[in-house]
């Protein structure tokens, strides 16, 4: 977060919450007149948007009042994963160049439309 970041969360935000990773979220304590309130978040470690979790991510674009409770996370809910696009951890599929190039062969039962003349 830089200094004017810093400046305007002091002087005109109010903390609303926190999430596990150690996010924490703010609104402007007075919203202009005609218009919604801002809403920002100040990110426990890089600035990446996707490590905005579920239970927040309705609150930041104004669709929820109110950030849904961690506590009703169901078991099939996965944990969030970073995005990882540009990286080495990227998905690759087979015959990717960086995978290495080399793509299966064809299936036998495939064959190719041509035009009747």
């Amino acid at each position: 977060m830089n200094l004017g970041t810093r400046l305007f969360t002091w002087f005109r935000g109010r903390e609303v919450g926190s999430d596990s990773a150690g996010n924490r979220y703010f609104e402007e304590k007075r919203a202009v007149a005609g218009r919604r309130a801002r809403r920002w978040v100040r990110y426990a470690g890089s600035n990446e948007p996707t490590r905005i979790p579920p239970e927040w991510y309705g609150w930041m674009h104004y669709t929820l009042d109110a950030p849904l409770p961690e506590a009703n996370r169901r078991p099939w809910q996965k944990p969030h994963l970073p995005n990882v696009t540009g990286t080495a951890a990227a998905y690759r599929p087979p015959g990717h160049d960086y995978a290495g190039g080399n793509r299966p062969a064809s299936r036998a039962d495939y064959q190719a439309w041509t035009p009747e003349s």
